[in-house]
């Protein structure tokens, strides 16, 4: 944050403007603010901290339990503001009974002695504080050059006060004192023997205005690093195929159901281990939400890691259980799961199926079906001790093996979208784009943006489609 440039008397950065004189009448045209923001007589600063009549109401270091709590900086019932000042000698000053907003009406003022006093005082409906930077600090405070910190008593009110507007009160004169308490955290310097009510009621609508603003950037910022944070993480989280040396194309797609999500429930992977064997799967755990696809990873990567182990069929399966049955946060929580091993030559193919809808095998001159579901097995986490049958599918020369989840078939089609797409409509749209010439990133793009327009719309659950294809 800038520091107010050098000024013959406290002008707030509310008001901006050519230094003047008290004796002066005509006040100087408005120019850029001292500090940054809006004027204070523009539209944006006024109507930010200005928005309804407010009340005077004087309050003592002796009558803080009169004052009520509320949410921070929420504007008082009636529209008041409430000004704390920090001040050895409030009652001299002459400005108290003159602080006015722009419609006349006074603004509610407590007053404290000390900062013993302020602690008390400083209750969720004060807005602003008016800081006399004379006050000594709880505890002598040393700069880095081991002198005396002149700050210590503003950086103590900034500590037990972060979120309210502060104004610096400093000595006539006391330029450099001034700004660097604007650098430190105030949002303004006022000169001591230069206020008075018209001065100072402006310093705190504009202060309380720029405090708000400031909070609001912050939370703002914040959740833009969080957000990309999370990106990068989600990212991350997506698997590279390990498919070195094989002759098979790869292709995926991913729409995640969770709003603004990178990552589903949805998981797939796929790996090539030593033999020449092409080991793929895809699984999806009930719900999308981040728990969900947390625990998929996790699932997805204890595959990889048991996979290229050397298990698979039943033995990997149940594996995956117990890894399921000790990482879920709840015991109702399941996964389903469907895992192919491709043989060397790409002619044949272990299947296994735990809960999960069976892949699409598409072959030149045959229409593309579904592979055997007959063996299906449980979804992981159902049931302690279950097996899960291999069957063994003969692929061919020439072929695309399409693996899915259950959000591509659930999606809603036909007037009134009260029917599901299932698994014979997928069927069918599939083979009308295969006719049509679509193959591996471009079908499966095809395929994902036409179930969602059939849907009307973003569909609800989550949607990871794989495609493996082998050309001779």
């Amino acid at each position: 944050m800038p520091a107010p440039i050098p000024r013959q008397r406290a002008i707030p950065a509310a008001e901006g403007g050519q230094a003047q004189t008290p004796a002066q009448a005509t006040p100087a045209a408005p120019t850029a603010p001292v500090v940054g923001g809006p004027s204070a007589d523009s539209p944006e600063a006024v109507s930010g901290a200005t928005e309804a009549p407010r009340t005077q109401d004087t309050v003592t270091g002796d009558s803080a339990a009169e004052a009520t709590h509320r949410p921070a900086h929420s504007t008082p019932a009636g529209g008041h503001l409430t000004l704390l000042m920090i001040e050895d000698d409030p009652g001299g000053s002459p400005v108290v009974p003159e602080l006015l907003d722009p419609t006349g009406k006074p603004i509610r003022v407590r007053t404290a002695r000390n900062l013993t006093e302020a602690e008390r005082l400083l209750t969720d409906d004060v807005h602003c504080i008016l800081l006399d930077l004379a006050l000594p600090a709880p505890a002598p405070g040393r700069a880095a050059d081991g002198t005396d910190d002149e700050l210590a008593v503003l950086k103590h009110v900034l500590r037990i006060a972060p979120h309210h507007a502060v104004l610096a009160l400093t000595a006539s004169g006391d330029t450099e004192r001034g700004a660097e308490a604007v650098r430190v955290g105030a949002q303004d310097y006022l000169f001591r023997d230069e206020l008075d009510g018209r001065l100072l009621s402006r310093a705190i609508r504009y202060a309380v205005a720029r405090k708000r603003s400031d909070r609001a950037e912050r939370k703002l910022t914040e959740s833009k690093l969080r957000a990309q944070e999370n990106a990068r993480l989600e990212r991350g989280l997506l698997p590279t195929p390990l498919l070195e040396g094989s002759p098979l194309h790869f292709a995926a797609r991913y729409r995640p159901g969770r709003s603004r999500a990178l990552l589903g429930g949805d998981f797939y992977d796929t790996v090539r281990t030593p033999d020449g064997t092409v080991h793929a799967m895809i699984g999806d755990v009930c719900g999308h939400g981040p728990d969900e696809a947390a625990l998929g990873v996790e699932l997805r990567i204890a595959w990889r890691a048991l996979t290229l182990a050397g298990l698979c069929g039943d033995q990997l399966l149940g594996t995956l259980q117990q890894v399921l049955e000790h990482e879920r946060p709840d015991d109702e929580i399941f996964a389903t799961l469907c895992t192919v091993d491709i043989a060397p030559d790409g002619r044949r193919a272990g299947l296994c199926l735990a809960g999960h809808p069976s892949p699409l095998l598409a072959r030149p001159g045959r229409p593309a079906e579904l592979l055997p579901y007959d063996n299906n097995g449980p979804a992981l986490g159902l049931l302690p001790g279950a097996r899960w049958p291999r069957m063994q599918v003969e692929l061919g020369a020439e072929w695309s093996l399409m693996l899915y989840t259950d959000g591509l078939i659930e999606g809603r089609i036909g007037e009134g979208r009260r029917e599901r797409l299932g698994q014979d409509g997928m069927v069918a749209m599939v083979r009308r784009q295969l006719a049509e010439g679509l193959r591996g990133e471009e079908l499966l793009r095809a395929a994902v943006n036409e179930v969602r327009d059939l849907n009307g719309g973003e569909l609800t659950d989550d949607v990871a489609v794989v495609m493996l294809d082998r050309t001779p």
